[in-house]
């Protein structure tokens, strides 16, 4: 029995080889933990580019002066997807809205919505229901409602869920009082 104490006594004081034993439990954790950072912070940067998409597209779509049309709005979402390096199109949507504030019944009107991706065209409804969004105008005043649609998933699985980014943004029109849409002709 003698021995046997001896022995834990002595097994009890030696420090050697703990450094593999710490190693051995802790790598696991900061491979997790650098994964986790990884994940959350492609996160926020896929958010930080989809708003300055959005951001880019609303300026672009201000400037125009001429009649915007479907073609032209199937560019814009091959310029979100160029711009987010997103390879499935099918993962963007976008939203233009033309908006109109009226100020005899204090009312936002859209003038027009057109959509593309898995959203609908907005309502008068839904326009409507955009007054804490939206600045205040004067009279007749429009402004370009931009909304896009990018659909994120996590690179690691470490608990971020696969989610939606959208960002709405809102421009007046630069060089005209209004964009414009120009409905599909007959045969075209």
């Amino acid at each position: 029995m003698l021995n046997v104490s001896k022995f834990l006594r002595r097994f009890s004081k030696d420090d050697r080889g703990s450094i593999a034993v710490e190693t051995v439990v802790i790598i696991p954790v900061m491979f997790w933990a650098y994964l986790t950072m990884f994940s959350i912070f492609d996160a926020y940067r896929q958010h930080a580019v989809q708003q300055k998409v959005a951001y880019a597209i609303g300026d672009i779509i201000s400037r125009e002066t001429t009649p915007v049309d479907d073609a032209y709005l199937n560019g814009m979402v091959e310029l979100v997807r160029f711009m987010s390096t997103i390879k499935n199109p099918g993962d963007i949507s976008l939203r233009v809205t033309s908006v109109r504030w009226n100020g005899v019944n204090n009312v936002y009107e859209r003038d027009w919505s057109q959509a593309k991706g898995w959203v609908s065209a907005m309502t008068d409804a839904q326009v409507a229901g955009l007054q804490p969004n939206l600045p205040v105008m004067p009279h007749n005043e429009r402004v370009m409602v931009v909304e896009t649609f990018v659909k994120f998933e996590p690179v690691f699985d470490v608990g971020l869920q696969d989610r939606t980014i959208q960002n709405f943004v809102f421009t007046r029109p630069r060089y005209a009082p209004r964009v414009l849409w120009q409905e599909p002709t007959e045969g075209a």
